[in-house]
Order: C-alpha cells, then structure tokens, then sequence
C-alpha cells in the first residue's frame, strides 16, 4: 500500500487581482500558511504562469519550481480545465466559451479548437519539463446538448459524437505518450465524460489508451446520484488524479437533479466546503490507501456559503486529518509462528 500525498490546493478559485493572491510568489506563501504542501496551476492564468514559456523552457520551469519550493510548497500538476473545454464546443456554447479563449479567436470556432489544441499540448509539454507525471483537463463536448433524450435522439448521433471526440483528443494523448504524462479527464457533467459509462465509450475509441485516465472527484457523483464509492474500485487502474471536494444532494418535492434552473445556494445538490457535504470521505481515503494511490489529494474549494478562504483553511487540515499513512505490517504479526513450505504442507495434510 501507499499513502497518498497532501494536501494540496487547486489555486483557480483564489487567484485574483489583489495581493496575496496575484503573484506565484505571494499565493504560493499564502498556501503554505494555509497549511498545504502542495499547489495545482491552472495554466491559463498569466498573473501565475507562462505556460508558452514553460512549454519551451526548462529552465523557466525549474525557476517557477524553485520559487514554490522556497516557500514549501511543490507544484503537484497543471490544469487546462479551460482550454480542453475547447477542443469539443457544440455550437450552442459557442458564445458562452468564447470567453475561455484569446481574443484573437474568439468568434471563430475553427481556429478555437486549433487554439485549445496549443494550449493542452503546450502544457502537456510544460509538464515533462517540470517532471510533473500527470495532468488534468476537460473533454469538452458535442453531445452534451442531447444528454436526455427528447426528442428521441436519431440513431448513431451519440457514436458520431464520441468518434469525433476521440479523433480531437488522440494525436494529444499520442503527445501525452511521447512526453511520460498522464491525461486526466475530470469527469463533470457538462462534459461528454461526465460518467463511467461515458469515458468507457471514449476509452474504446482511443484505443484503451495508457495515457487515457481519470480525475476522481466525488462530488459530481453525489449531484448525480452515482455510487462513488464503487467507482474507485471499477476505475483504479485509471484514477491518477484526486479532488477532495465535498457535496451534498437533498432532494425536496418541487426539485431533484435537475434544481430548476436555481442558483446554487437554492439547488437540491449542491458543492460545500470540506466537512459541511455528505460525501464520506473516510471510506474514500480508505479505498484510495487499500487501492495504492500515491498522487495528491488536492482541495478544490467550491461551496454557495462559506468564504473561500475559510473554506482553504480548514480544507488542508481536513485532508491532513484523513490522509492514512499506511502500515508496512500486519496488525497480529506478533502472533506470526512462522511457516515453511513444509510446514504448510503438513499443516494441509498434503503428503
């Protein structure tokens, strides 16, 4: 067995135009003080990262490193939430993602996707030349739009759908291989990986590829009523990656899954703060520590009510309280008589 790594702290929620949280300097110190040991970097954010430069330079990479670890704090993966969002937008999304993109291409969904294509490959890349093993995005998604069937869905549009996700994403996971890097979907509705079943569809079409993996966060299963304790035993040969984020699901009989299009305080599942949800994150440390995940347990804060801050704060003793540092031996090996071969024989009444 072995004992995951944390905690540590995914800084898209925090960074921002005010200090301490608008510089790698000064939010890295900041994580530190918060009790983390480590720091997930969405690539896209230019107050915290030059993702261009850290695709091209290894020495830039070894410097931003370097400046995290005098604080305490080592850069766990880089996240292309954003960007892989874009390598699949059904038009409906169009001007709704445009916004996650540079200016220079927004309006222009071809060059877009060729833009969104850079970017996670860029990262990809940055990534080897940090030594970071695993990197997290989105899938993006063309058939989200048609998630319930109403109107009856025509035959083949979902196969269609998937076939052309997995043709985006194949020559990325190919540069994945080449680099030593693991892409993790984080599986999130909204995505066309947004389940088991789902990334099960799109596994098949790439191939079964090794570099073809998971985010676990189990907070997107509870808000879809999906078992997510079994899930960590279905996929744990492709979960490399771990957000520790907490929810809840209390359906009433005005709203259930679906929450009325309600804003999220007033939603029937909802994202809290670590701690304040109903996932139990005691078996999940468990199934992780039984299943030998060493990555990072990484605190994604989310939640309608309480302040970020307070939220990051109690979020690292939260995984460090949960984090099992695992046993290199059985609990009655006192009572260990010892055996040969033998003696098991003998014991078996094999003769």
């Amino acid at each position: 067995m072995k004992t995951i790594q944390g905690p540590a702290l995914f800084l898209a929620q925090f960074a921002g135009d005010e200090a301490p949280f608008n510089s790698w300097d000064s939010i890295t110190k900041w994580a530190a003080d918060c009790g983390y040991k480590g720091v997930q970097v969405p690539s896209w954010d230019a107050r915290l990262f030059d993702l261009a430069k850290a695709a091209e330079s290894k020495t830039y990479c070894d410097e931003f490193k370097g400046q995290a670890a005098a604080n305490g704090i080592e850069v766990t993966e880089l996240s292309t939430h954003l960007q892989g969002q874009l390598v699949a937008v059904h038009p409906a999304y169009d001007a709704a993602f445009d916004g996650f993109a540079d200016p220079s291409v927004h309006g222009n969904p071809k060059a877009r996707q060729a833009w969104a294509v850079d970017q996670v490959m860029k990262a990809i890349s940055a990534s080897a030349n940090m030594e970071i093993k695993n990197h997290v995005s989105f899938s993006g998604a063309l058939a989200w739009p048609y998630v319930y069937p109403w109107p009856q869905r025509p035959a083949g549009l979902v196969e269609t759908a998937f076939d052309e996700l997995a043709a985006r994403w194949r020559p990325i996971l190919d540069h994945a291989e080449d680099n030593d890097v693991n892409i993790c979907y984080e599986i999130h509705p909204g995505e066309d990986l947004h389940d088991g079943v789902t990334f099960e569809m799109f596994l098949e079409r790439v191939d079964n590829h090794a570099r073809c993996n998971m985010l676990y966060d189990p907070s997107h299963y509870v808000l879809q009523c999906l078992d997510y304790l079994d899930n960590i035993d279905i996929y744990k040969d492709r979960i490399k990656m771990f957000h520790v984020k907490d929810a809840e699901f209390n359906p009433t009989g005005r709203q259930g899954v679906y929450s009325g299009y309600q804003p999220w305080v007033d939603r029937a599942g909802r994202f809290r703060s670590l701690g304040d949800g109903q996932v139990d994150f005691a078996a999940i440390f468990s199934k992780m520590a039984a299943n030998d995940f060493d990555g990072w347990a990484v605190v994604e804060w989310e939640c309608c009510l309480k302040h970020p801050e307070d939220g990051a704060r109690e979020g690292a003793q939260f995984v460090s309280d949960h984090i099992i540092r695992v046993t290199e031996r059985a609990f009655d090996d006192f009572a260990d008589g010892g055996t040969d071969e033998a003696a098991n024989r003998k014991m078996l009444g094999i003769t």
